[in-house]
């Protein structure tokens, strides 16, 4: 018997396409996502910076600090501020998401 608790945070390939559209723009496709489930969060889908438009994309002086994954920096576009982030230097277990980016699904 297990007794083991489920980890907090799982990666795992995302295996359909992503495609993240904002206001009729593509911004990326990719069928290359890595998947990270953290308990009491939606799933959110890393996208490697290859598959995302970065030059539509601004830098943003938000940073927020997870403890599970590190600090992330935030990006906007046009008048959607912080819509991506990602994670420069991610906490030890979770470095495949190293330089990725994540999108709100809630910003269409």
């Amino acid at each position: 018997m297990d007794d083991a608790p489920e980890p907090r945070i799982t990666l795992h390939p995302h295996s359909r396409r992503v495609r993240i559209v904002i206001d009729g723009t593509l911004l990326a496709d990719t069928t290359r996502a890595i998947e990270l489930c953290e308990c009491g969060y939606p799933p959110r889908q890393y996208l490697l910076r290859d598959d995302v438009r970065m030059g539509l994309l601004t830098g943003s002086d938000t940073v927020t600090h997870c403890p599970f994954k590190g600090d992330a920096a935030y990006f906007s576009f046009g008048e959607y501020k912080d819509v991506a982030w990602s994670y420069k230097q991610p906490l030890e277990g979770i470095k495949a998401i190293e330089g990725r980016l994540a999108f709100y699904e809630e910003v269409k």
